[in-house]
């Protein structure tokens, strides 16, 4: 499950961690802003499709789609951008956002089918995959780093980074498809669904219809099938009788209409409003800074590595808040709501990095490293606590729309944050040209530029 969160951000962080060759790439744009805001308005949309057609279509079917969306635009802008170089400045510009857009839609499937996956197993494994989102921001930043120190060529570097991204993305989808069978996850997963689909899903061994001799009675009445002696005597005891020769395919399952699926996510929402609500501010407040600001953020004498070192910090911190977001405790929701929105001290921290142009505040990188330290550990426990205990709150059968709506709100902060980083992108845009002296500024640009 850390692994399944890896995958489902480590396309993402592809794109955006190699800031040193945007900047190069596509000089003087915005083209960090532009992929985040492009990834999250595709992703809003994603995950409400998605959330749409929890019941209509299978987890495994959303996920692996997702895997393949993922996969594509990576191989792609890999060989055909990076190393072929076949396309024009702004037909590059275009084809990269295009590439986000394709990458964000197919991982946010996964990423909301993962936490209603997740739901229906432990909370621990929850945890588990939010800690794989963290992870997979360490992991490319790691990577991007040694990439960048072993070959100091810009373009065989990335070229070896996006190989290194399309591998572990490739071994993630494998590894799913390998526990996905497991009996344990089978055990969860059909547990739960039995008791919400009203459909006959049993363990492997069962194959049973259940025929009622209440003419008045739902023919759609769910049963339990975790101890076969239970079943017997229960559906004795109602006058019942059970086929065990019933073919799978010949069982038919009913779509819930309309009115049905509004009224489960209105029960679901009144229960868990003040954690939809605190991972939604926990993660806008993110969004305003990260990545976008982040990587305006530079020092004549560390050039670009700042931003790389930044995000760097930003996402090893993550990862510690999300480790430690397994220490037990039960939140209350408000109180989660009160602590997110306390992070809202980092937005005018950042702007003194960058603010007053030329000569900001905070003009050390010492400074936007410990900040982005701090709000590293604060996002990785606020944006995984929420999700962890939400899916705990409501009944085994509403789990995984229960984490499929914790998904939306956290697509809705993200949402909401991209948009208020373009504001902070007119503070740090304007300060591109304080350095004397360009080969230091970005030593990522050849001499002859």
């Amino acid at each position: 499950m850390l692994l399944a969160g890896v995958g489902f951000l480590l396309p993402y962080n592809s794109f955006i961690t190699d800031v040193d060759y945007l900047h190069h790439k596509f000089p003087g744009t915005s083209i960090v802003f532009d992929m985040s805001l492009t990834y999250i308005l595709v992703a809003l949309t994603a995950v409400v499709l998605n959330n749409a057609t929890v019941e209509l279509l299978t987890t495994h079917m959303r996920i692996t789609a997702g895997y393949i969306f993922a996969l594509g635009p990576l191989i792609f802008i890999g060989i055909c951008d990076v190393w072929l170089e076949l396309f024009t400045f702004k037909q590059s510009y275009a084809v990269n956002l295009f590439a986000v857009g394709v990458v964000a839609f197919g991982c946010t499937v996964q990423q909301s089918s993962f936490y209603g996956y997740t739901g229906m197993l432990p909370k621990r494994y929850t945890q588990g995959v939010m800690t794989g989102e963290s992870t997979a921001g360490v992991v490319i930043s790691l990577s991007r780093i040694f990439t960048k120190l072993l070959l100091p060529d810009e373009k065989g570097s990335t070229i070896i980074f996006f190989l290194i991204s399309i591998s572990l993305e490739f071994m993630c989808f494998i590894l799913h498809l390998l526990v996905r069978r497991t009996h344990f996850v089978q055990y969860y997963t059909n547990k739960a669904l039995v008791k919400n689909s009203c459909r006959n899903v049993s363990e492997p061994s069962f194959r049973y219809k259940v025929h009622h001799s209440t003419y008045g009675e739902d023919e759609n009445t769910c049963a339990s099938t975790e101890n076969s002696m239970e079943l017997q005597s229960d559906v004795t005891a109602r006058g019942t009788y059970i086929r065990f020769d019933v073919p799978e395919f010949k069982v038919k399952s009913s779509w819930p209409n309309f009115r049905d699926m509004m009224f489960h996510r209105y029960l679901v929402l009144r229960v868990i409003w003040a954690y939809m609500l605190s991972i939604s501010v926990t993660y806008f407040i993110t969004l305003c800074l990260f990545p976008g600001l982040e990587s305006e953020i530079r020092n004549c004498t560390m050039g670009e590595w700042l931003p790389i070192l930044i995000m760097a910090v930003f996402n090893l911190s993550d990862f510690v808040g999300k480790i430690l977001a397994a220490v037990p405790y039960e939140w209350r929701g408000i109180n989660l709501l009160i602590c997110s929105s306390m992070r809202v001290v980092f937005i005018p921290l950042f702007i003194m990095c960058v603010y007053p142009s030329g000569n900001p505040t905070f003009s050390h990188p010492a400074w936007p490293c410990i900040f982005s330290l701090l709000m590293g550990i604060t996002n990785g426990y606020f944006g995984s606590v929420p999700m962890i205990l939400a899916s705990g709150l409501v009944v085994p059968e509403q789990r995984e729309l229960a984490g499929n709506t914790m998904t939306v709100s956290y697509m809705t902060g993200l949402t909401l944050g991209s948009a208020v980083a373009y504001f902070a992108y007119s503070l740090a845009s304007t300060g591109h040209n304080t350095c004397l002296y360009p080969e230091i500024y970005n030593s990522s640009l050849p001499p002859q530029l």
